[in-house]
């Protein structure tokens, strides 16, 4: 992924925790801001999520979409979506970075082309909120703060 939003959080917990969190994506609902509902379609034999459905409430519409994950844990989880009716294009990820502390660097990429209309800068902002969400969200789901 090279275009999109990308924006970094220091979280005081280990890699393989905040990753775990990441991975359990039928858990998004309870965390995850705007996630409205998740299926898991397809898992790995060890659990790994490879295949999942989302309908998420975003700024402008409620929007429907599958997605298809890679996993590298704990170092990495990313995924795309299927073309679909309400996105041509979204791929992100997460990256897990051990610190000396204890604490781990976390990277989380997203770059999102919807399907329908909706002015760059907008695309851009909500971009930008919905990662920025997203790492506070895991945070406060690990370790109780926001």
């Amino acid at each position: 992924m090279t275009q999109g939003t990308y924006q970094t959080l220091e979280i005081d917990a280990a890699a393989a925790d905040l990753y775990d969190v990441a991975a359990d994506v039928a858990a998004y609902p309870e965390w995850a801001n705007g996630v409205k509902s998740v299926e898991v379609l397809e898992s790995d034999p060890e659990g790994k999520v490879l295949k999942a459905a989302f309908v998420v409430d975003v700024f402008v519409k409620e929007i429907s979409y599958t997605l298809l994950y890679e996993h590298d844990r704990p170092h990495k989880m990313s995924w795309r979506a299927e073309p679909g009716e309400d996105l041509r294009m979204m791929e992100g990820s997460y990256t897990f970075n051990d610190l000396e502390d204890g604490a781990t660097e976390v990277v989380y990429g997203l770059s999102v082309e919807p399907n329908f209309t909706i002015p760059g800068f907008i695309l851009r902002q909500g971009e930008k909120q919905l990662v920025s969400t997203a790492l506070r969200g895991l945070r406060k789901r690990l370790t109780g703060s926001g």
